[in-house]
């Protein structure tokens, strides 16, 4: 059984992405040829993707810190524990970049991203892959693209990269699941999800 969280990813936020894949389709078909209004949508489609996955590393973080205090007693100690858990937590203002989120989830003394690439043979070229992602993100929001992006002084974005970034975090959000589920499990004697 996933987490709330990857349920979430899997559920809605796959949803909201589903949504702008439409639009994309809408604008510019499904055959081939140059539709440069399409450019737009990739973008926003980083973007949001970007942010949903932000948002699933986030509330996975979220999850596994109230599970690990759920069983102390004390209300204030509780508090206190949690707020130790999350507090300048780089998924909070950051990207969820490779080491914003081996920060952020190395606080449950974890070895994070050595457990999630041991995971599955995948997770490395996902983790470049997430990099990728967020130098894009970056670039857009903040209009500021390398050489590497532009072509004929644009940036260029095929929905087929877009996609392929997609995938690669589905990969590494069920790794991230299962890989925090085991862990916490070994810390407290009980699965969490």
């Amino acid at each position: 059984m996933p987490s709330r969280s990857l349920h979430h990813w899997l559920t809605d936020r796959a949803g909201a992405l589903d949504e702008i894949e439409g639009a994309h389709r809408s604008v510019g078909g499904t055959g081939p040829g140059r539709r440069y209004a399409t450019q737009q949508i990739n973008q926003a489609y980083v973007v949001l993707l970007a942010s949903q996955f932000q948002a699933f590393c986030r509330d996975l973080h979220s999850e596994c810190a109230d599970y690990l205090v759920a069983p102390v007693a004390d209300p204030d100690l509780r508090r206190m524990l949690l707020d130790n858990l999350i507090l300048n937590r780089k998924l909070d203002r950051g990207n969820p970049n490779p080491g914003n989120l081996g920060a952020d989830f190395g606080r449950f003394d974890l070895p994070f991203w050595p457990q999630v690439d041991a995971h599955r043979t995948q997770n490395p070229q996902r983790q470049l892959a997430l990099e990728e992602l967020n130098a894009w993100r970056n670039a857009i929001a903040h209009q500021d693209f390398a050489p590497i992006m532009l072509r004929a002084g644009r940036p260029v974005l095929h929905l087929a990269q877009v996609q392929a970034w997609r995938k690669a975090c589905d990969g590494l959000a069920q790794s991230f699941d299962d890989v925090l589920g085991v862990h916490i499990q070994n810390l407290t004697g009980t699965l969490p999800w």
